[in-house]
């Protein structure tokens, strides 16, 4: 018997990777540093590094991760077509800034980096994969950070424009889908690689101004660009980018509920500008309360009316928070969010709870919130692999963790929310953007190389490799890993 599935005969089933965590060659061809250029393996002070940026401009470390990654730069027709075997009707990756403008502020874009890029789009084209295109992916130009502080700066949004230029026109008959920023909210959170910037030497007060009116500038630039990418093609489709998972309240207690309730806010935010074209009430009450004074001008008001077509997001797991600050001592990290450890919930080997239920709650919640289309760009379970002497990978944790967040995304779809496409995160294994290891892997395929750049680089297709075949093969109707029996 057949069986059913939720999900339109359009929908695009892909994988979701970022140019400044698998391409490497970060030098080649002209290319500037990235952001990630100077940062560590976590053993080697990762996270202080992240903190203190421009201290770790001026250290010298024993490895850096991104200078070589998975070597996706030379490496990526074949990756594309292990993509293209298990069936990829998408591919999310972000165009490199400082591969086209190596500074950032260039007069002239770098030609070989552009020519890379036609070179990567028209072979997911060949294939018959519909690129999904993140402009800024946590890669600002390094010389941003030196010469401006990022995007504490205001002249940061004519750069930007300038470069959304230079690629929407470039690439108009190679790519429709475009996201803004990455995750924009997380500029709060990491504003080195949010928003290319260092807050180290301010006082609180004054770092929490900075970050929000660098995320203002964000906003405006985001607006402005998806104003002039409809105006150089308007067919293009442009959406913003959230780092969601539904923060719950510890208990039914109404101070909890309310704590909930802003934790959300505080996510949601960034989404509210981009999808309403302007300031929620709750965010100028916020600065009010907060002593934050940020400079909005009225052409940022008229600017931000320019808003996006869909709403796209990575979901990784749920949240939980209490009123209580006794109970939140107990906090622990899930990726860069704290949260309460949630009884009811599974955890990873790095710390996240699994909840495939708040992938659907997540969605409704975004749905009833826009009324727009949603994009799942990132969804995932980072898990230790083992290449066994044979080289295979049994990796049946994340098929289940897989199997659960694709199936309430199904019933999402069923509950009435109009969802356009699901790229898993780290399709192929790549470096971890929080702790620069490899050790953490999310892919279907496995890459030989460790947390210090050894091995061979070589590509291994996973159990998982075969069952999200089957997924896309069956549009998500079978969700079933059947394992060969070994006679």
């Amino acid at each position: 018997m057949t069986k059913m599935t939720n999900f339109p005969n359009d929908f695009l089933w892909g994988g979701a990777v970022a140019a400044n965590q698998c391409e490497g060659a970060y030098l080649t061809d002209g290319k500037g540093k990235s952001l990630v250029d100077i940062l560590p393996t976590a053993d080697f002070g990762r996270w202080d590094a992240l903190m203190n940026p421009k201290t770790a401009e001026q250290k010298t470390y024993d490895y850096y991760p991104s200078h070589e990654s998975i070597d996706f730069y030379h490496n990526f027709e074949s990756d594309l077509e292990l993509m293209a075997e298990m069936g990829f009707k998408t591919f999310r990756t972000s165009i490199s800034w400082p591969r086209i403008f190596p500074n950032g502020d260039d007069e002239k874009p770098n030609k070989a980096g552009l020519a890379f890029y036609d070179h990567l789009f028209a072979k997911c084209h060949a294939l018959g994969i519909e690129p999904l295109v993140t402009i800024n992916h946590f890669d600002t130009p390094l010389a941003l950070l030196d010469k401006y502080n990022g995007w504490q700066d205001r002249r940061l949004i004519d750069l930007y424009l300038n470069y959304c230029e230079v690629i929407f026109k470039r690439y108009r008959h190679l790519v429709r889908y475009w996201l803004t920023f990455n995750e924009i909210n997380m500029i709060l959170h990491i504003p080195f690689l949010g928003g290319g910037m260092d807050v180290s030497e301010l006082t609180d007060q004054a770092a929490l101004t900075a970050k929000y009116q660098a995320a203002h500038h964000q906003l405006v630039a985001s607006a402005k660009a998806t104003k002039l990418a409809h105006e150089i093609d308007p067919d293009f489709q442009v959406g913003c980018m959230l780092a969601a998972g539904d923060t719950y309240p510890n208990t039914p207690n109404p101070a909890d509920v309310l704590e909930a309730l802003q934790a959300n806010r505080e996510g949601y935010f960034f989404i509210d500008v981009q999808a309403r074209g302007y300031y929620p009430n709750y965010a100028l009450a916020l600065f009010k309360e907060k002593g934050i004074h940020i400079d909005i001008t009225e052409d940022d008001k008229a600017s931000l009316k320019h808003t996006v077509d869909f709403i796209s997001f990575s979901y990784y797991s749920s949240r939980l928070v209490s009123a209580d600050p006794a109970v939140n001592v107990e906090t622990g990290e899930g990726n860069v969010f704290k949260s309460l450890k949630n009884p009811y919930l599974p955890t990873s080997s790095w710390g996240w709870q699994t909840d495939g239920v708040g992938l659907r709650i997540t969605m409704n919640n975004i749905w009833d919130r826009y009324q727009l289309p949603l994009f799942v760009v990132e969804n995932g379970l980072g898990e230790k692999d083992e290449l066994t002497p044979d080289f295979k990978v049994h990796d049946d944790y994340r098929i289940a963790y897989l199997a659960e967040n694709i199936e309430q995304m199904g019933l999402a779809l069923k509950d009435g929310v109009v969802c356009w496409g699901y790229t898993s995160w780290g399709c192929i294994d790549l470096v971890s953007a929080s702790t620069g290891e490899m050790a953490k892997r999310y892919g279907y395929i496995y890459v030989d190389r460790d947390n210090a750049g050894n091995g061979t680089n070589q590509r291994y297709k996973k159990d998982s490799f075969d069952w999200y075949k089957q997924v896309i093969a069956t549009n998500g109707a079978d969700l079933e890993h059947h394992q060969e029996v070994v006679q």
